[in-house]
Formats: structure tokens, sequence, C-alpha cells
């Protein structure tokens, strides 16, 4: 077994792996855990109790981040040229169509999102090899297939998130950054959490949330009481 270093013991003699932690407890230890030279993004995951492999039991979803996820979040819209201008002043970092289409084809992927709207779609659906293993063919269950270009744009960069459960019965989401307020990154993570609840497949039985872990880039993961959930 490797040898912690004299920094990583006095990290871990931070965290009791025997506790549960409330969300707020947890906010406050990921950032005191973490002291990597970067602001290093917080994460959670949710273990649910859910059998993914069946339709009626998948969790997917969106949530608006309120304190933002602390990322420069890159846009690109793929629109008609009638929406081009709604995309432009809503923050979009791309805006265009064919030209992309063809950028795309040529392997580029350089950007987080990508919204849409539905007459184009039929464009994207070719590109699926290149969009779907990196995440970002655009959905409407996301809502970046819409006809409203301008706001799914807004609310992508003021903090939506979309998430989907595994093929483990787990929900992975980036929550915000170390240098947030303790406050902030309970916050969001108490509007994810309320989200999930929300979602709950009606063939989902027993125990709906089994586990939550809160962790920071290259941080050791902290367990939180999964009645945090309210479930």
């Amino acid at each position: 077994m490797a040898r912690l270093t004299k920094k990583q013991k006095l990290v871990a003699e931070k965290v009791d792996r025997s506790k549960l932690y409330s969300l707020e407890e947890a906010s406050q230890l990921v950032k005191d855990v973490t002291n990597v030279k970067f602001d290093a993004s917080v994460d959670i995951a949710v273990r649910l109790g859910v059998d993914p492999k069946k339709s009626n039991q998948m969790v997917r979803g969106v949530v608006r981040l309120p304190h933002g996820t602390g990322k420069d979040v890159k846009v690109l819209a793929l629109v008609t040229p009638d929406k081009e201008s709604e995309a432009e002043e809503a923050g979009a970092d791309y805006v265009g169509l064919q030209e992309y289409l063809d950028k795309i084809k040529g392997g580029w992927t350089d950007v987080d999102v990508i919204i849409t709207m539905p007459s184009v779609m039929g464009k994207l659906g070719p590109l699926g090899r290149i969009l779907g293993p990196r995440g970002l063919m655009p959905n409407p269950k996301t809502g970046t297939v819409t006809m409203d270009v301008g706001k799914a744009v807004g609310d992508v960069k003021a903090g939506k998130i979309d998430f989907k459960v595994d093929k483990t019965g787990i929900v992975h989401a980036a929550i915000g950054k170390a240098s947030f307020s303790a406050d902030k990154i309970a916050g969001n993570a108490h509007e994810l959490l309320s989200t999930l609840i929300k979602l709950k497949p009606t063939g989902a039985k027993g125990t709906y949330v089994k586990s939550i872990y809160m962790s920071s880039t290259m941080s050791m993961s902290i367990a939180i009481d999964p009645k945090e959930s309210n479930q």
C-alpha cells in the first residue's frame, strides 16, 4: 500500500470515515480537504435504488443550480439565420449552422453544450456517432432542442445542467467549485437532490436514495446522510 504524505495524512484526519455528514457539514469539509493549486470542481455522486436497464426506471433530467457551476460553459447554437441574433444576444459562444455541421463532421467538438431547433435535428442525426459518445447530442428532454433558443442559451450560461443515471444506478454531477462558499455548494446540492426526488420513477421500489458522496478534484470523498435528500 502506498504511504500517505504528511499533507495527505492531515487531510485524511479531517474526514471521519464512519460518519454520515449533513450537506452543510460536507460542503465546508470538501473545501477544507481540497489542497490543489487550481480551483477544483466539486462533484456529487448519488446512488439510486433503480434499475437503469428498465425503461420505467430511467432517471434523467435538468436542474438550474441557483449559484451556477463556476464554469465558463461553451455553447454552440445550431440555428437558422432568423434565430442567430437571438442566440448571440443570449451569450452563445458559437452561432451558425452549416459551417459548424461541417466542422463537427471533421471531428471538431470543442464545446460543452449544443442547442438547436426541432427543424435542424434531422441534420444532426448523421453526426450521432461523433456527438453521442461526448454527451453533446441535443435532446428535447434536456431543453436543448427548442424554438426558445435565447432562453435555452441563457439557462445553460446561468448554471443549468443535465444529468442521467449511469448503468450502475449512480447520478454524477458537478455542482460548483472549491472557491464557492460552503453555503453556495450546499444550496446547489440541495437543488439537485430535490430535483432527483421529484423524478423518482413509479417503478422504483424500496429505498430510492441509497448513498450520497461529495468530493472535489483529487480529494477524498465525504459520505452524506441519505436522509438529507428528504426522500
